[in-house]
């Protein structure tokens, strides 16, 4: 495990953070659930009418699986493009106090950092709006193949797909430097978006894909998730498809197991998906077997449910990497 490096590619967006009621999100133009790109202005104005305090946070799909193999003990480090206000500080500060290499950031002076709204409503569903900004301006010229050096794996996020001479860029640069690559889907709108290049980005560059039941029906055209599966599985070395509540199914080379989710009560689902896709890795790493893996991202998952945002506690980060351990050892 010494010698592995993880590299995150994606958007880094401070996550605000705020629980509202349904009343409240009737008067907020867009779907309940959903995600939607906004412009600067509107996401001032919508922080500013939140019925209740707005909470900070660092946030961003592949960030988030990051941060937690950080804290699981991993050499780790993230690419992405910040503004050079005070959130960007803060959300730098974020990682670097956590044990992330911030030296592969890039920084942005004409727009802000990005910021993902969750509102929060009492079910525990969540309504993000965001404005990327500064994320937004990631490049390929931002990126060399000296961004991947000592990196053994790249974990990238499917929203970069929507830049197709971005995620070739990073791809190609990762493969380069010897890296395996894991990608997040990120949302069946990814899926649908990129569906006359996934197949073939798929093949050529991906080991570990990561899905969830919307993205794999999306991809697979089926709502059957042992098929969709199987059919993610033959493109990648390792095929996940992680249901929620009602578990996941994973696929490597010729097996195929079923793991169960941890029964808890969630507060908010955010970054679940992604704390669950930093355990599979890390068990993945370890050499454990497949199970193991998928339980590991079970307990990720079921920890970060139980909080506000996409962060653990520091204090429990002790005890989750025990009970991981034990995990893999009864399995």
């Amino acid at each position: 495990m010494e010698n592995k490096h993880v590299i995150g590619i994606g958007s880094p967006l401070v996550d605000c953070l705020a629980h509202v009621s349904d009343d409240f999100l009737t008067k907020i133009p867009g779907a309940k659930g959903g995600m939607e790109l906004i412009d600067h202005q509107t996401i001032d104005d919508i922080i500013n009418s939140c019925e209740n305090d707005v909470v900070h946070a660092s946030g961003g799909s592949a960030a988030n699986t990051i941060l937690g193999l950080a804290k699981l003990g991993l050499n780790c480090s993230f690419l992405g493009k910040i503004g050079t206000d005070k959130l960007g500080g803060f959300y730098t500060d974020t990682f670097s106090n956590s044990g992330v290499m911030i030296d592969k950031f890039k920084y942005c002076d004409s727009d802000p950092s990005g910021r993902c709204l969750s509102m929060i409503t009492p079910d525990s569903e969540r309504t993000c709006r965001t404005y990327l900004g500064a994320a937004m301006n990631l490049s390929p010229d931002d990126i060399d193949d000296h961004d991947f050096n000592d990196c053994t794996h790249a974990h990238v996020e499917g929203y970069i797909l929507f830049n197709r001479d971005l995620i070739f860029k990073v791809l190609k640069c990762a493969k380069n430097k010897g890296c395996t690559i894991s990608l997040d889907l990120a949302s069946f709108e990814v899926v649908n978006g990129n569906r006359d290049i996934l197949n073939a980005i798929l093949e050529e560059y991906i080991d570990f894909v990561f899905a969830n039941e919307d993205e794999s029906s999306a991809f697979c055209g089926t709502d059957d998730l042992r098929q969709g599966v199987k059919n993610l599985g033959n493109y990648c070395d390792v095929a996940v498809v992680k249901a929620g509540a009602d578990g996941s199914i994973i696929k490597y080379k010729d097996e195929i197991v079923n793991v169960e989710a941890d029964k808890v009560k969630a507060v908010d689902t955010t970054g679940a998906g992604d704390l669950w896709s930093a355990g599979f890795l890390y068990g993945f790493f370890n050499g454990w077997d497949l199970r193991s893996c998928g339980l590991a991202g079970s307990k990720l998952g079921a920890e970060v449910v139980q909080q506000t945002g996409a962060s653990i506690p520091d204090i429990e980060w002790d005890f989750i990497r025990e009970e991981l351990i034990s995990l893999n050892s009864k399995s």
